[in-house]
């Protein structure tokens, strides 16, 4: 795992407006996003957050030929 692939948690307010999204998650997913919550002391919906942050500011689109 590189450095970079590393999920740091920390205390987190939220800044500026925030949505209510819903998404249709797999059990297991949820199950172990649930056990990262209670380990870290964050709340599931915090977990959820960050995890999206961090792929979001990650990822690659590569565009279809």
């Amino acid at each position: 795992m590189e450095k970079n692939d590393i999920l740091k948690h920390h205390q987190r307010r939220y800044q500026g407006e925030t949505e209510v999204i819903s998404a249709r998650l797999p059990s297991d997913l949820v199950k172990e996003l649930s056990c990262i919550a209670k380990e870290t002391g964050h709340s599931r919906n915090e977990i959820v957050e960050m995890c999206l942050s961090f792929a979001v500011s990650r990822i690659k689109i590569e565009k279809a030929d």
